[in-house]
This record gives structure tokens, C-alpha cells and sequence, in this order.
């Protein structure tokens, strides 16, 4: 695992050494372990490692078998063991055991096609002296982030933001687009962000530069629309099998290994692959609050203790938002997901006893774990209904039932479902996942944002995916929408930053792109059955995990903020969302935010996360812009 930056000049000039050194050292928490550089003439490369495979023969920049490309890698390739021998067969010569080397073999022997030769999570850029070309990838989901921009002549890349702001002539101008749909999701969507200079490398993708110009390529996607004809029992035994397999190959490591445990189905599933994989107790890692509405140690431990894990807890409190300078510093944009609080801690407690960590993500994407799914479906079948009967009777009958505004229940989420179930389904999903919704961006936004915006539409960004999945069945179409958005735009950025900030790698098993590629090929019936999320996982997971940890609602890894913004956080938030400078910024009218943040503090209205996507843009202005 590590962090790489480079710099190509198109005018054949040389480059400024000194320059990409600052670029490696802004991100030495990616790899603190090892430096290494390539230059020549207009070219320069630069890493930071974190060793984890060939301990002492795997130092960056590797070169090919005649010393005329070069690669600097951000990743691990899981079956770069098998790619080797496969080179070696072909006449390729090898010169470390590192899975870097691997790479670059493969690219001199299938080009710009080597990313689809390899398994595992990858940022990698590729100098080729033959050609005078620069070529860089991302792996299929974006686990691995890469950043790149093109200023005066010279393409400039990058695993962070930090990285890439050390070149002078990369200006901080903001991208409204990008703040406009930040706004939506809680982050930046690829490939925009909130620098108009800067661009995300899309996951799937590949770059090739030459001379200035640069051509962008998709080598994967997920298909929903070949379906298996497969039986239950086949289709849980396979998927056992697969996901075992994922497991199995991130447990390759030279250095200490553990496992982020939450409770949930997901993390609680790796921890027992990972137990029936290991010959000793494995580490686990769980992270908790005061506030118990928020804490799920209690099902962490009773996993923990199942599988006979060597377990660890921690607890974060109020206080714990302190961090908060340091995430701002190290996202780099704006970024709004409140559980990279949780996440940061318990990879910075984690990172005290192993240096490699398996997690759970993805479960919810692949097996349908989230209730939004099922409410799709619902919405379907409720939008057949005949209207008079929808409108005249259920609609007015859940709306006359009583419910809190500031506390989560069926009630609240029946009338939640009943105001968007009605729409056309991308506008429908983008009513449920948004933190504010067109209406409330209309509502909030001064005159001039909202002229600067008006071609912006979020629910764009959703409506190719749902096109391609068209015939594959709703819930489908939201799973594809979910890999290919919120997955590598908000989860994946959350727990990259967060875990390479302590300098601990983190590994994925149902990112996987084969454990992908098997959820996508089975029928919608069995990952969501009925209201059953996740019906087929749960099924074939209960010979492995307590009942009690299958059958419990969905909790999600999320932070008492309300509570914290009516409480020791208010004078903080107010102080920063309502100050002077924030409100004389011209996004959005003033009045509206103050309404927001009294409605909150008084009880009547929850506004949580928006007011905490509001202070987390405003921090990262302070911090970036001003």
C-alpha cells in the first residue's frame, strides 16, 4: 500500500525534481515505510510505500525486464502470484517477488488490456520510454484513489488532493458543480472535484497521455443483465465458496493482520470466513459510543466471541470531534459522511496492532442490504396501485398517523416512502438519498448559485444506471447505481482517507470483483426477498454466525450528531456555519441557514445532516480556500 505522485512535462523540458519530492512527501502518511523516485528529462515519478509483500525487494519504482517502463503502484494484486508464473511461462524474467513487479510485466505483454489481468485494488502509473506515453489506472470499484489535472503543459497525478495542490500552477478556484452535487450526496461524485483544475480518475478506467493529449477508457462495469439460472441451495453454495475465496487471497500479508467488526452481516461474515481461514485467534476491532442508540459493541462482541476472536474496543466521545482538522486536511474537498469519524478512530486504534485490516464493504451493494432497495420495490407495485385509491385513502390514512420530526420510526419512514414513492424511480431514489433534495437546494441557494447551476441536475448522475440495468429489475438498477456512485464516491473515499491517515491498509473481500460480478448474475429474488435485505447472505450465513446478528434492523456506522449539535457542539457549529465570512460567501441565503440551525437546536426539526454537510463545506474553505 502507497501513495504515488508524478509529474510529465509535453514541452520536453525537464522536470522540477524538487517539486515532485513535495508531492510524495505531502502524502508520507500513505507510506511511511519507503521513498523512491524516477526521473528522466520531462518525466518524474514518486512513491511513498507502506510494506506489506517482498519486504525488502519490492521498492518502487520498478522497471520492466529492458529498463524502459516504469511503474509506480498504490494497491495489492491478490493474484499477482499466478500472473507471474503465467509471464514466466511467456518468457518474461522477474527481478523482485513483488506483486508491482507483476504489472508491469503484464503491461509489456497486454498493454493498455493489463488492468483486466489482475485482481485486487490498484492506482498505478506507467511511464513508457518506447512510446514517450504516460499511463495510468484505477481498479474496477475505486478502491484506490487518482487524482490528475493538466496545467501549463504538464500532467500532474496523484493519491490525494495534498499531492497535487503543491504544484503552483494548480489554482484552488472552486468548482460550483461539484459543491451543487456535494450537496446531494455528501461528497464530490467522480470525475468532478471541488477543484475546477483537478480531476478523479473514474473507477473502471484507464488514462493515456501522450504529448498533451489524453484519451479515457472503461475496462469494466458490472453486468445485471446475464442472469444465472441457479437454485437457492446452488446459489448459496456458490456464494459461499466465492466470497471464502476473497477472504482466503487478502489474508496474504508479510506484516500483522486484522478485522474491523461492527456487528453487522457484512464485517461479522469476514470475521468467520477469516476464522475457519486462520490457525490462531484473529484481532478485531470495534468501535462504539456513549450514546447507545448509536453503539453496536455488544454485537460485535457476541460475534467476537462466537469465532473466538482476540477482540478490541474503543469508544468515542464528543470530544473525539476534535479530529475534525485533521479529516478536513487529509479529504481534501468536502466530504460530509459523518461515519469517517468512527472509521478514523478505530483504524488509528487498530494501526496500534497490525498493519493490514479485512472489512466488510460492498456487502451492502452486491446482496442488496439496504431497506431502500425494498422500498424501491414497494413503490413499484404501489405506483400500479389505481390513484384514487392511493391518494384518497393511503395516502391520507399514513398521514394523519402522529410522528416525531426529530426521531427515526416506521411511521416516519412510511410517510418518507409515501412523498416519493409516486415519482418516476431515479427522481423517487434521489428523494431517499439525498441530504438535500432539489427542493431544498431551491429553497436555500441565493440567486447567483442557483443561476450557476441551473444546467446541474444530480439525478443525472443515476440516470445512465439505471438505463443500463433497464429490464434487470429495480432493485438491480439501484445496486448498479449504488457500486457505480456511492460506493466509490462516498464509502470507498471514507475508508481510504481514513485508514491511509493512519498509515494502515485496509482490504475488501466482497469488493472482489468476482464476488461482484456473481451477486450481479443472480436473480433480484434472492438477494431481496420479500422485506428480507440480504435474503440469500443471511441464509447461508447462519451455520457460521449468532441468530441474533442476522435477524436485527440495519444500523449503519453513523455518529450521534443531532444530539452532539444540541449539545457541546452547538457553539462550534454556530460559530462556523453561521460566522460572517460563511454567510458573505453568496452560495446561499442567509436567513435559510439560520432557520435551519435554530429549528435544530430547538428540538423541532432534524436537521443533522445537513447542517453537518453545510459545517464540513464551510471547514474545508477555511482550510483550502480562503
Amino acid at each position: 500500500m502507497c501513495g504515488i505522485a508524478g509529474i510529465v512535462r509535453s514541452d520536453g523540458r525537464d522536470v522540477d525534481q524538487e517539486l515532485v519530492r513535495r508531492m510524495s512527501a505531502a502524502i508520507r502518511h500513505r507510506g511511511p515505510d519507503e521513498v523512491g523516485f524516477y526521473f528522466k528529462g520531462p518525466v518524474g515519478l514518486g512513491m511513498r510505500r507502506l510494506s506489506i509483500i517482498d519486504l525488502k525487494g519490492g521498492r518502487q519504482p520498478i522497471h520492466n525486464q529492458d529498463r524502459t517502463a516504469w511503474i509506480v503502484f498504490n494497491g495489492e494484486i491478490y493474484n499477482y502470484r499466478e500472473l507471474r508464473e503465467k509471464l514466466e511461462k511467456l518468457g518474461h524474467t522477474f527481478y523482485t517477488n513483488s506483486d508491482t513487479e507483476a504489472i508491469i510485466q503484464a503491461y509489456d505483454r497486454y498493454g493498455s488490456d493489463c488492468p483486466n489481468h489482475l485482481r485486487g485494488m490498484f492506482a498505478f502509473a506507467i511511464w513508457d520510454e518506447r512510446t514517450k506515453e504516460l499511463f495510468i489506472a484505477r481498479d474496477r470499484v475505486g478502491k484506490k484513489p487518482l487524482l490528475y489535472a493538466q496545467v501549463n503543459g504538464d500532467f500532474v497525478f496523484g493519491s490525494e488532493f495534498s499531492a497535487l495542490l503543491q504544484h503552483p500552477s494548480i489554482s484552488r478556484e472552486v468548482e460550483p458543480e461539484a459543491l451543487h452535487h456535494y450537496l446531494s450526496f455528501m461528497c464530490v461524485p467522480a470525475p468532478l472535484t471541488a477543484y475546477r483544475a483537478i480531476r478523479k480518475l473514474e473507477p473502471g478506467h484507464s488514462l493515456r497521455w501522450k504529448k498533451g493529449e489524453i484519451k479515457i477508457d472503461r475496462y469494466w462495469q458490472p453486468d445485471f443483465s446475464k442472469k444465472l439460472k441457479i437454485g437457492e441451495e446452488e446459489a448459496g453454495r456458490r456464494a459461499i465458496e466465492i466470497l471464502r475465496d476473497a477472504v482466503k487471497v487478502r489474508l496474504m500479508s508479510e506484516v500483522p493482520l486484522g478485522a474491523f467488526l461492527s456487528g453487522g452481516i457484512d464485517s461479522s461474515a469476514v470475521v468467520a470466513l477469516m476464522s475457519e481461514e486462520s490457525g490462531e485467534p484473529i484481532k478485531t476491532f470495534s468501535i462504539g459510543f456513549e450514546e447507545q442508540d448509536f453503539s453496536e459493541l455488544h454485537h460485535a462482541r457476541r460475534v467476537a466471541e462466537h469465532v473466538g476472536a482476540d477482540h478490541h474496543e474503543f469508544i468515542v466521545r464528543p470530544d473525539a470531534l476534535e479530529v475534525l482538522p485533521l479529516l478536513v486536511e487529509h479529504y481534501g474537498e468536502p466530504y460530509a459522511d459523518s461515519s469517517a469519524i468512527p472509521t478514523y478512530y478505530v483504524a488509528r486504534e487498530t494501526r496500534k496492532h497490525v498493519t493490514v485490516a479485512l472489512n466488510g464493504d460492498g456487502g451492502d451493494e452486491c446482496f442488496a442490504g439496504y431497506e431502500r432497495y425494498a422500498a424501491m420495490r414497494l413503490a413499484e407495485r404501489y405506483h400500479r396501485l389505481p390513484g384514487v385509491l392511493r391518494s384518497g385513502v393511503i395516502d391520507h390514512a399514513i398521514g394523519m398517523l402522529p410522528t416525531s420530526e426529530t426521531r427515526r420510526s416506521r411511521v416516519r419512514d412510511a410517510k418518507r416512502f409515501i412523498q416519493a414513492a409516486s415519482l418516476p424511480k431515479v427522481d423517487r431514489y434521489m428523494r431517499w438519498i439525498s441530504v438535500f433534495d432539489a427542493p431544498a437546494k431551491s429553497e436555500m441557494y441565493s440567486d447567483s448559485f442557483r443561476y450557476e447551476t441551473a444546467l446541474s441536475n444530480s439525478s443525472a448522475l443515476l440516470e445512465p444506471w439505471f438505463a443500463l440495468a433497464n429490464g434487470a429489475g429495480v432493485v438491480d438498477a439501484a445496486l448498479l447505481a449504488d457500486t457505480m456512485t456511492y460506493l466509490p464516491n462516498d464509502l470507498l473515499v471514507k475508508v481510504d482517507i481514513a485508514t491511509m491517515a493512519v498509515s494502515l491498509e485496509a482490504r475488501s473481500p466482497f469488493l472482489d470483483h468476482k464476488v461482484i460480478e456473481f451477486a450481479a448474475s443472480l436473480p433480484e429474488n434472492l438477494k431481496l426477498r420479500g422485506l428480507t435485505t440480504k435474503y440469500l447472505l443471511k441464509r447461508v450465513l447462519r451455520q457460521l454466525l449468532p441468530a441474533e446478528n442476522l435477524g436485527r434492523r440495519k444500523m449503519g456506522f453513523g455518529v450521534p450528531i443531532g444530539h452532539w449539535f444540541r449539545g457541546k457542539l452547538e457553539p462550534f457549529m454556530r460559530e462556523t456555519i453561521l460566522s460572517e465570512k460563511a454567510l458573505k460567501r453568496g452560495y446561499f441565503k442567509p436567513e435559510v441557514v439560520r432557520r435551519m440551525v435554530e429549528l435544530h437546536v430547538r428540538g423541532e426539526r432534524d436537521h443533522s445532516h445537513r447542517l453537518w454537510t453545510l459545517l464540513m463545506m464551510e471547514l474545508w474553505f477555511q482550510r483550502f480556500i480562503d
